[in-house]
């Protein structure tokens, strides 16, 4: 079995985006009780998470945009975005929450204390920009994950995956220039954000390292599958990176009330299974995943459980 991380601290349930907001604090209730239901909770390694420095934000976002989140949830509760991107009065702290305990993870990896993890953790983070938060997400932490492992552990390459039902158009703003992330994204389009297009391949130095797979409403197990073997398996190897992050969310299962996909909680399992291959053939085995979307109660916890249970078990496992 390998050794897998859980990242999740009861804190995470204080950001409250206000009383029928999708993004809510029974997403993470329901998955931690679901855990210890089916018994995954004693076979993790539990993270405890520490509020991570603002200069580690400015990492990937400006400090104009962190002091807007600090202040508007000093506030007790406001909008950064379009209505949904809410904040109460303890979320600037929460998000801090979330960064550091996505960078604890990183640092048990790194030292070889875990060979894997999983980040229960919130407000998601792949919406956010450089400079402005959006759907749900207030700091970018897969984002500042990749940059925190390239300047405080050395790395060259880092491999993002983002298989939430939605693009993340912040991850790929941060990155579209950048030939040292390689950014791989299947999401149903056209839809929110609205990003996301084949075209979209990067810019400058950093083009055709940007790898976007949108799909029809719809596209099922087969359609992802497809992708992942045909897309990102041969752009990975040939990419080889030293690290990679997957962006976790739930949200394209046939039962997510935000989206129209039309995956199974297996899915995630071969989804999994198939970065576990490329992690082992190209940087150790080290993987770091992040909760992004989901919005099923049920669905989430059953998908993430699917997914917890190929990062535990041995390569050789089928």
């Amino acid at each position: 079995m390998s050794r897998t991380g859980l990242v999740y601290h009861p804190d995470y349930l204080k950001h409250n985006p206000g009383g029928g907001h999708p993004e809510n604090p029974q997403r993470l209730q329901s998955i931690i009780e679901h855990l210890k239901k089916v018994s995954l909770w004693t076979q993790l390694v539990h993270i405890e998470p520490a509020m991570a420095a603002e200069e580690l934000l400015e990492l990937v976002h400006t400090k104009e945009h962190i002091e807007r989140v600090r202040r508007t949830s000093q506030q007790g509760f406001g909008c950064l975005d379009m209505g949904d991107t809410l904040v109460s009065k303890l979320s600037f702290a929460v998000a801090r929450l979330a960064v550091g305990g996505v960078l604890k993870a990183v640092d048990a990896v790194m030292e070889g204390t875990l060979d894997n993890a999983f980040a229960a953790i919130r407000p998601p983070g792949h919406h956010a920009e450089r400079d402005h938060a959006m759907g749900f997400c207030l700091f970018n932490n897969v984002a500042i994950a990749a940059r925190y492992l390239q300047q405080n552990w050395n790395l060259k390459r880092v491999l993002i995956v983002d298989w939430d039902v939605h693009h993340g158009n912040g991850t790929q703003h941060i990155f579209e220039e950048d030939p040292t992330v390689l950014y791989f994204s299947t999401h149903q389009y056209p839809y929110y954000p609205g990003t996301g297009s084949a075209a979209e391949k990067g810019k400058g130095r950093g083009e055709g390292y940007t790898l976007n797979i949108p799909l029809a409403y719809g596209s099922d197990e087969e359609d992802y599958l497809r992708a992942f073997q045909t897309e990102l398996l041969p752009a990975a190897l040939s990419f080889r990176p030293d690290f990679i992050l997957i962006s976790a969310g739930f949200d394209a299962h046939k039962d997510d009330p935000l989206a129209g996909m039309r995956l199974t909680e297996s899915s995630y399992y071969q989804f999994t299974r198939i970065i576990k291959n490329i992690a082992s053939d190209t940087c150790q085995g080290r993987i770091i995943s992040l909760l992004e979307g989901g919005y099923n109660l049920i669905s989430l916890s059953r998908s993430l459980e699917s997914h917890l249970k190929a990062l535990i078990e041995d390569e050789g496992t089928r």
